[in-house]
C-alpha cells in the first residue's frame, strides 16, 4: 500500500522540507496521510469519487495545483501518458523543491524509475509493498513530458490517461450501431468519457436531454469539446452515486471494469445497479461489455427481463427493461 510505503520512506531517508506547502497529486481518496503535515498539504484530485472522500475528511483539494510548493508527491497512475504528464506536472509546481514519485509494480513503477535515471539524479527510493516511492529535486528535464487535450485525426479531442485516449472504442462503437431510433426523452450515459457515445445517441431527435455522467474531470473536459449539442449536460460525478433530475427514459454505458490493472467486474456490476437505480418503471438499459464478463445474472436480478441482442468474439451487447427497485 502507497501510505505504508511512503510512511516507510520518511522513517528510511525521505525528508520532507519542514516548511512551504506540499503538493499531493493523484492520491487516493483512501489514502493514509497522518504522516504529512495537514495544514501545508493539498490534493490535486482529478477523479469525482476520490475528491469527495478528500473533501469529508476535510483536507484541501483542488483540480490544479496553484502557487508554488516545496515538495510534490505523484502517486503514480496506471496509464504511462498520464503519469509523464503528471510528473512533469509535479516537477513545475515545486521547482526548488523536492519531488516523490509512488507507485506499485503493476502500475509501472519500475519502467518509470528507469525513465526518470537517464533524466535526473535519484536522492533516494524505497521498495515496500509490491511498489517503490522515490525522490529527487525537482528539475525542468521533465518538460517534455507534459500533455495536455489533444485532437484525433477524426476531431475528436482526448486527453492522457482517458479511456480509449488513441481514438473511438470498438465496443462503444458495436453498441451504437445496435441501439433503436427510439431511445425516449431523458437518457443518461454513464461513464460518458470524452463523449465517444454521445454524438451517437443524439443523432435521435426525439431525445430531449442527455446526460453526460463521467468521473474523470479530464475526460469530460474533452466531452464538452467533443459534443455541442445543446441537449447535451455534463456532470462531473461518481455514477454510482449520481442522482438526475428526474427518473430516466433509458441508460446507456460502456461501464468500466478494472481498478488499476485488476479487472474487477463488481464495478460493472455497480454500474447496472445504478442504472437501475435511475431509469422509469418503463425505462430500458442498453449496455455493451467484453465476452467474459459476468453481468448476465446481475440483470436478471434487477431486471424483469434482459437479453442478447448483439455481438461477437469479443463483445455482446446486452438490452433489459423492466427494472426492479
Amino acid at each position: 500500500m502507497s501510505d505504508t510505503r511512503l510512511s516507510f520512506a520518511l522513517e528510511g531517508g525521505l525528508d520532507l522540507p519542514s516548511e512551504g506547502r506540499i503538493l499531493l497529486l493523484g492520491a487516493p481518496g483512501d489514502f493514509d496521510a497522518e504522516d504529512l503535515p495537514r495544514e501545508r498539504c493539498t490534493v490535486v484530485q482529478r477523479l469525482a469519487p476520490d475528491h469527495a472522500a478528500w473533501e469529508r475528511r476535510g483536507w484541501t483539494v483542488t483540480l490544479a495545483p496553484e502557487g508554488e510548493f516545496a515538495a510534490a508527491i505523484v502517486f503514480l497512475p496506471r496509464a504511462r501518458d498520464r503519469a509523464e504528464a503528471w510528473i512533469a506536472e509535479a516537477n513545475a509546481a515545486a521547482k526548488g523543491g523536492l519531488v516523490i514519485v509512488d507507485g506499485q509494480k503493476t502500475d509501472g513503477i519500475d519502467a518509470c524509475l528507469k525513465a526518470l535515471r537517464k533524466r535526473t539524479e535519484i536522492l533516494g527510493q524505497v521498495s515496500k509493498a509490491h511498489g517503490k516511492t522515490i525522490w529527487f529535486a525537482a528539475t525542468d528535464a521533465f518538460a517534455d513530458w507534459a500533455r495536455g487535450p489533444a485532437q484525433l485525426p477524426g476531431g475528436q479531442w482526448t486527453a492522457p490517461g482517458v479511456f480509449s485516449a488513441d481514438g473511438p472504442d470498438p465496443a462503444s462503437e458495436a453498441l451504437l450501431a445496435a441501439l433503436p431510433e427510439k431511445l425516449g426523452a431523458n437518457v443518461a450515459d454513464l461513464g460518458a468519457g470524452w463523449g465517444g457515445l454521445a454524438n451517437g445517441i443524439l443523432r435521435r431527435e426525439k431525445i430531449a436531454a442527455l446526460h453526460l455522467v463521467e468521473a474523470d474531470h479530464d475526460a469530460l473536459d474533452c466531452a464538452r469539446r467533443n459534443v455541442a449539442d445543446p441537449r447535451a449536460q455534463f456532470h462531473w460525478a461518481d455514477a454510482l452515486s449520481w442522482k438526475p433530475p428526474a427518473l430516466l427514459d433509458a441508460v446507456i454505458m460502456n461501464p468500466p471494469f478494472h481498478t488499476g490493472r485488476k479487472a474487477e467486474p463488481s464495478l460493472g456490476q455497480a454500474f447496472i445497479d445504478a442504472a437501475a437505480r435511475l431509469l422509469k418503471p418503463s425505462g430500458q438499459l442498453w449496455l455493451v461489455a467484453n465476452r467474459h464478463l459476468p453481468y448476465e445474472a446481475r440483470l436478471a436480478e434487477r431486471f424483469r427481463n434482459s437479453d442478447e441482442i448483439a455481438g461477437d468474439s469479443r463483445f455482446k451487447i446486452l438490452h433489459a427493461t423492466r427494472p426492479g427497485r
